[in-house]
């Protein structure tokens, strides 16, 4: 507390700025006072500087906490504790990771002078020698965040073991690696070093490619290496099923206040990567990438909505409001114009996300049709959109934008009359992040997999993670036939209806835990819905003998 300080020993600005002034009688008054303003004026706009980037990096921590929200209204009641607990490992996954090795991998010895190029750092490993730790706390929250991007695609599924070692493999080594490519003065990727590739280099703002095509693609690969959920895309004998089975999150307003979380962050994730905002012109910068992540986040959220809405109509001939896509779309949006929220014009950032929007429904489909099951449909969102981000700064790019953001221009977006060099950089950008994580993550899965760390049991599975690997949670039903006992009065007919249900669901439950011990892959949500089925002693004795049964 401001009480507790000693002022005999606290100097302020102006005081500190005395006394480094050069002690020289020869010096004039007049370069005195310049030298003091000087200095106040440097100290105080470190002060800033410093707060600005603090005020940024809690709003990118704070999208863990849309992470979250997202992925536990998407998954089932049955696994929401096991999602929540690996969005947390992400963030101390991540700092711990990042602390120790993953700062150095990524910006270890990066000096703007030296015309070197590295594949990785080879400094500062746990924050040995760095000054200014405002700068690791913001990159520690974008690796957080391209790591915790798999988190809901390999929800319902994927075993703790497993996603730890990940966690940690991201943050520490795949992540930095792609981060030093492009964002330090030593990567070869970098557009501002001393010796750009083809004279450009990589122009990536606030990290489409970085961020995002990197934790999407991990998510692809993760998804890949892992399988759907039991019942998904396949019966019980492992057959394709003509019409998917959806697993419906068990809460639409979670998700839709993830949503809502993220896109807040959000402005915190762009904005900040300015870094600054003290230096000259840094507010029309930091203004315009405010206003350019709400145009592209609106515009593909309403793209996708009327594309869905004009596709569901076509194929069944009425059309319906999909919040997952309008909320999926605006998702998009945002990691869309992120590499280029800076350097385009808001008429541009309009269109990325409008194009975003529909990228995201057309990729979300195809997955479907490929039989890849992503919970969260983070694949479309992030590897998606994020390789169109990042070819987006190849097409809209604009001169004068690119000068005020980086203080020079060595070349333009395809469509802003630059002569094509830029965009060749962001497709070599593309193909470098998905060609590395592709390299390092197949076989860092496959080992997993190998090893049995990586896919939860079909018991685990079919009955809920949350049963086996956190503290049993009672379901509602039983919460409200417990709170009916408590009060001991009240709607006779409401208390029987409530027993009933209490009742189906235990013999659900029972229906649950018989299948996965025959054997039978099949979706615990066939026998969610209280009262839809009951087994009889006769067909649980029919479906033993036949090794699987009839659909039920």
């Amino acid at each position: 507390m401001v009480s507790s300080r000693n002022h005999n020993t606290y100097m302020s600005v102006y005081e500190v700025c005395r006394d480094l002034q050069p002690d020289d009688s020869t010096t004039s008054q007049a370069d005195q006072v310049a030298f003091l303003l000087q200095c106040i004026g440097n100290s105080n706009g470190q002060s800033i500087d410093t707060f600005f980037l603090l005020y940024a990096s809690c709003l990118v921590f704070l999208m863990q906490a849309g992470f979250a929200m997202l992925c536990a209204g998407c998954v089932q009641f049955k696994n929401v504790q096991n999602t929540m607990l690996k969005n947390l490992l992400d963030a101390c996954g991540a700092a711990l990771g990042f602390y120790s090795v993953g700062f150095a991998f990524a910006y270890g010895g990066s000096d703007y002078s030296d015309p070197r190029k590295t594949f990785i750092g080879t400094e500062n490993f746990f924050l040995m020698g760095v000054e200014d730790l405002t700068f690791w706390l913001f990159q520690f929250a974008f690796a957080a965040t391209s790591a915790t991007i798999v988190a809901g695609t390999l929800a319902e599924r994927c075993q703790m073991a497993a996603y730890l070692c990940y966690s940690v493999a991201v943050t520490g080594f795949l992540y930095p690696v792609v981060c030093h490519a492009v964002w330090s003065p030593q990567g070869f990727l970098n557009a501002y070093n001393q010796d750009p590739l083809w004279g450009v280099g990589v122009v990536d703002f606030a990290g489409s490619s970085v961020v995002h095509l990197t934790g999407g693609t991990t998510a692809l690969i993760a998804t890949y290496a892992l399988g759907p959920r039991r019942g998904r895309f396949y019966d019980h004998r492992g057959k394709p099923l003509e019409t998917p089975v959806e697993f419906p999150g068990h809460s639409a307003a979670l998700r839709m206040l993830g949503a809502f979380i993220l896109w807040f962050g959000w402005y915190g994730f762009n904005t900040g990567s300015a870094l600054s905002i003290t230096g000259p012109n840094q507010h029309n910068v930091i203004s315009l990438v405010a206003v350019n992540t709400t145009l592209s986040a609106a515009s593909a959220c309403v793209s996708a909505l009327i594309a869905n809405y004009y596709l569901d109509e076509k194929k069944t001939g009425e059309g319906s409001f999909s919040l997952s896509s309008a909320m999926n779309g605006c998702l998009g949006g945002l990691v869309s114009i992120t590499g280029g929220c800076g350097i385009v014009e808001p008429w541009a950032a309009v269109i990325v996300g409008f194009v975003a929007g529909l990228l995201y429904l057309s990729t979300s489909k195809l997955l479907v049709r490929l039989r890849i099951d992503d919970a969260v449909d983070a694949i479309p969102v992030h590897m998606t959109n994020g390789a169109w981000g990042t070819l987006s700064v190849g097409l809209f790019a604009s001169a004068d934008r690119l000068k005020l953001a980086f203080g020079e221009t060595n070349d333009t977006g395809v469509f802003m009359g630059g002569s094509g060099t830029l965009l060749g950089c962001q497709i070599v950008g593309i193909l470098f992040v998905i060609g590395w994580v592709a390299i390092v993550m197949f076989p860092f899965f496959y080992l997993l997999n190998y090893l049995g760390w990586l896919r939860s049991a079909p018991v685990d599975e079919v009955e809920g993670l949350d049963s086996r690997y956190h503290d049993k949670v009672r379901r509602p039903s039983a919460e409200l036939v417990h709170a009916m006992s408590m009060y001991g009065h009240g709607n006779e007919r409401l208390r029987q209806n409530i027993h009933t249900f209490e009742e189906n669901e235990r013999q659900s439950e029972n229906a649950r835990r018989f299948t996965a011990d025959s054997g039978l892959r099949r979706s615990a949500d066939t026998f969610e819905e209280s009262g839809r089925y009951q087994f009889t002693p006769n067909e649980q004795r029919f479906t033993a003998d036949s090794g699987g049964g009839s659909h039920i």
